[in-house]
């Protein structure tokens, strides 16, 4: 099937669906009546049948400030309190692991991650629809998801499913860019980059291969960074897109992790990294000469979602916490704090007395609707993103020395006034080319283009053979390129002819794995490494069997119709987008 079909035919399905969040937040009266902040909903819950004692286990991908924060906040809040909440357990998993974790049924919540997990988590009907007539304790949730916009920076705070429930909702806001350190640049007279292609410049090259002044993380232990490429390739199309990818690792240092790459900033290691947001912020608190920047026009915003998952056994504790990290009297307050500076998702927390000391923060907030936002395709992240992550580590990571042994000698070749701007832009552009290789489902020779990236991904995902070939065949193709560029440079600066790519010679061989199955499975998150994080005084979830989860009854819907005309915008703008990314 042409894969142009392949993303239009998902987009025309979520291009449905999103309408229904614009008449989803109805003017309904709420069961609790006219109580009154904070918490109305709070009492309500406690009237409905619930446990005492209860521990909630979340699943996360939040940092340890972040996780300490919100547990110690919410352990004494009076909602925790009232509702008989001992303790939470925040578990952080490797997201590729969280599927097992949910379907052992001891999972009551996941939070944070993206919503390119939580969307694959939905796909898999592992998130709880938010159904207020089956589960009455869920309208608290939808009372503070009403303080929400449906949208912002184009971004929607909160997804509804084909079932016409809420199946996620935003709890914190995020854009992506870079973080400068004024005082590296100054002292080694380079300007500050002011876009994503700008981190690959030759100027950055000039201290190398003793000094990188970029910083950039291994997307393999980082979603933020995963998305950062993502967004790349989007922004500048797939061959550019890879070409500036390439250019951005080879004048980097690759971190192992995205705090590692703020880390190196702040201390002045390095003169820009590629950070979320509220690393920038946080990194700007830390150390004056810090600068968040996000590239005009080039990022996006992201709602970070929490859900309810699927058999979670303490819905109405479950329900409160969801609750109270949405209202600006209880979690939204964490995003606060000068050590975490994260965006809040419902912007009354301004109106607080506690949101009129971060000032700083709602200027923040603001500038990132101002920036400007590429339309992001989310379907079609949800299928390459396995391939985009396997690649670059292949071969921007596992042949970095390579990578960057050649780029030193091309970008000081260049700099130096040794070849010209047009022998600079080929070398380049053979820098970041696509190579062939053995394509180990099939046995012929292809080439890393879109398509193929679509097809292979859900195979890097769930076959280790096909894996396991592919990085070695991307690693040693990567490599060997590297080295002709290199020749090819040498052969300028001598007056020698150009010497021929290493795959001028390179035969077919036909292996075909077994276990394959005869179409890739699509699958969507990011891996990254794993461990768990479990309080010494709690236990962790134990592994017991449960069934499938069950296909959600479609709901009787006291919603607003919403206006035809909206479908038909949403349906051709987003596949606009999507052709115009095909064309670059």
């Amino acid at each position: 099937m042409d894969t142009r079909l392949l993303v239009a035919i998902p987009l025309l399905t979520l291009a449905l669906t999103m309408l229904t969040p614009l008449a989803q937040v109805s003017s309904a009266e709420w069961p609790w009546g006219s109580a009154s902040e904070p918490f109305p909903w709070l009492n309500y819950l406690k009237s409905l049948p619930h446990q005492e004692g209860v521990t909630l286990y979340i699943l996360t991908r939040h940092e340890q400030t972040i996780q300490s924060a919100a547990r110690v906040a919410f352990l004494n809040s009076p909602v925790a309190k009232a509702l008989g909440i001992s303790d939470v357990v925040f578990l952080y998993v490797g997201s590729a692991q969280w599927p097992k974790y949910i379907q052992n049924g001891e999972i009551d919540i996941a939070w944070g991650g993206g919503p390119t997990l939580f969307n694959w988590l939905d796909q898999q009907g592992l998130l709880q629809p938010l159904d207020n007539k089956t589960h009455p304790e869920f309208n608290a949730i939808l009372y503070e998801m009403s303080k929400l916009p449906a949208t912002y920076a184009g971004a929607q705070s909160y997804l509804v499913g084909s079932d016409g429930y809420v199946h996620w909702i935003g709890a914190s806001l995020s854009s992506f860019g870079f973080t400068i350190n004024k005082d590296v640049l100054n002292q080694y007279n380079v300007p500050a980059p002011a876009s994503w292609s700008d981190l690959g410049s030759p100027v950055y090259a000039k201290a190398l291969p003793a000094k990188p002044l970029i910083g950039t993380a291994d997307p393999t232990a980082s979603t933020s960074n995963t998305r950062m490429f993502e967004i790349i390739l989007q922004a500048y199309g797939w061959e550019k897109g890879w070409e500036v990818l390439t250019t951005l690792a080879a004048n980097s240092i690759i971190y192992s992790g995205s705090s590692d790459v703020r880390d190196a900033v702040i201390r002045g290691d390095i003169a820009a990294g590629t950070t979320i947001d509220f690393y920038g912020y946080t990194a700007m608190q830390l150390n004056p000469d810090c600068q968040y920047i996000i590239p005009p026009n080039q990022s996006i915003v992201n709602y970070d979602p929490i859900a309810i998952v699927k058999n979670a056994p303490h819905t109405v504790q479950a329900a409160a916490f969801v609750a109270w990290v949405l209202s600006e009297f209880g979690g939204q307050q964490v995003w606060l704090n000068p050590d975490i500076n994260r965006l809040p998702a419902n912007p009354n927390i301004f109106n607080t007395p506690e949101g009129a000391k971060r000032p700083d923060l709602k200027q923040a907030y603001i500038a990132a609707a101002q920036a400007g936002s590429i339309q992001f395709n989310e379907t079609l992240s949800s299928i390459w993103v396995y391939s985009v992550i396997y690649y670059f580590k292949a071969t921007l990571v596992n042949a970095h020395d390579q990578l960057q042994s050649t780029w030193t000698a091309v970008a000081q070749a260049y700099l130096n006034g040794k070849i010209t701007k047009d022998q600079f832009d080929k070398l380049v552009a053979d820098l970041s080319s696509f190579f062939p290789f053995v394509d180990p489902l099939t046995g012929k020779n292809v080439t890393f283009t879109l398509d193929y990236a679509i097809t292979i991904n859900g195979y890097l995902a769930n076959n280790t053979q096909v894996y396991q070939t592919l990085m070695s065949e991307w690693t040693s193709g990567a490599t060997a390129k590297y080295q002709w560029v290199y020749q090819e440079l040498q052969a300028i600066l001598s007056g020698q002819p150009a010497p021929p790519p290493p795959w001028s010679t390179i035969t077919t061989a036909t292996t075909t794995p077994t276990g394959t199955t005869s179409t890739p499975q699509i699958t969507q998150t990011t891996p990254t490494t794993t461990s768990t994080v479990t309080p010494a005084t709690s236990t962790s979830p134990t592994t017991p069997t449960t069934s499938p989860p069950q296909q959600p009854q479609q709901p009787s819907s006291n919603v607003a119709v919403v206006v035809s005309l909206a479908v038909v915008g949403i349906v051709v703008v987003i596949l606009l987008v999507y052709f115009v990314i095909r064309k670059k």
